[in-house]
């Protein structure tokens, strides 16, 4: 009589053993999927308490406009900057757009320069809105969100004030009403700049 060998790769499984491991797997996916929202929400309290950038130098940024030009904001030094965010989507960015054209009307040509940086955006619905509010100071796409996350901004509208020197002077959060931005151009364009 010959002996019988059993390859055990070969031999069935039984359903206990099936089951557990089975147990085994849906425990280490349940798991990291916690951790990973764990994670998430980790990095999402972090950037909350960071808060938006309001002072020391302002974050450089290049931003190519709707027409193909581009600026640096580092190359604006010597000036008053007013940097915007906005989305065409935005309904609190409707109440303070003619308000900011009709200001950068006022200070153009007194050593101020406005930004206009539209956030999560299309192409078309921001050249409507910018159409709509015949807005004519610089305005581009925040491309890669690269620009709002250096400021770390919390939504739009926002607004930043930066010195003539590159030092931010502050934040405005929501929409903007006369006279809050002539006020806050008046005193950063007293203030003295060498060379300028």
């Amino acid at each position: 009589m010959t002996e019988q060998t059993t390859n055990p790769a070969l031999t069935p499984v039984p359903l206990a053993e099936k089951t557990s491991i089975r147990l085994q797997i849906a425990r280490i996916v349940a798991f990291l999927v916690v951790a990973g929202l764990l994670a998430l929400l980790g990095w999402g309290l972090m950037k909350n308490q960071k808060g938006q950038v309001s002072s020391g130098m302002a974050p450089d940024f290049e931003l190519t406009n709707f027409d193909g030009e581009t600026i640096r904001l580092s190359d604006l030094r010597g000036q008053v900057v007013v940097i915007n965010f906005w989305a065409s989507w935005c309904t609190t960015c409707r109440e303070e757009a003619a308000y900011l054209e009709r200001t950068w009307r006022k200070y153009k040509d007194r050593g101020v320069f406005f930004i206009g940086v539209d956030y999560v955006d299309t192409r078309e619905k921001a050249l409507a809105y910018i159409a709509e509010f015949d807005i004519t100071y610089f305005n581009g796409p925040d491309v890669g969100t690269e620009i709002s996350q250096k400021y770390n901004i919390q939504g739009v509208p926002e607004t930043f004030y930066v010195a003539k020197n590159g030092e931010l002077r502050g934040v405005k959060i929501g929409p903007l009403f006369p006279p809050e931005l002539d006020n806050v151009i008046i005193d950063l364009l007293a203030e003295p700049y060498p060379g300028g």
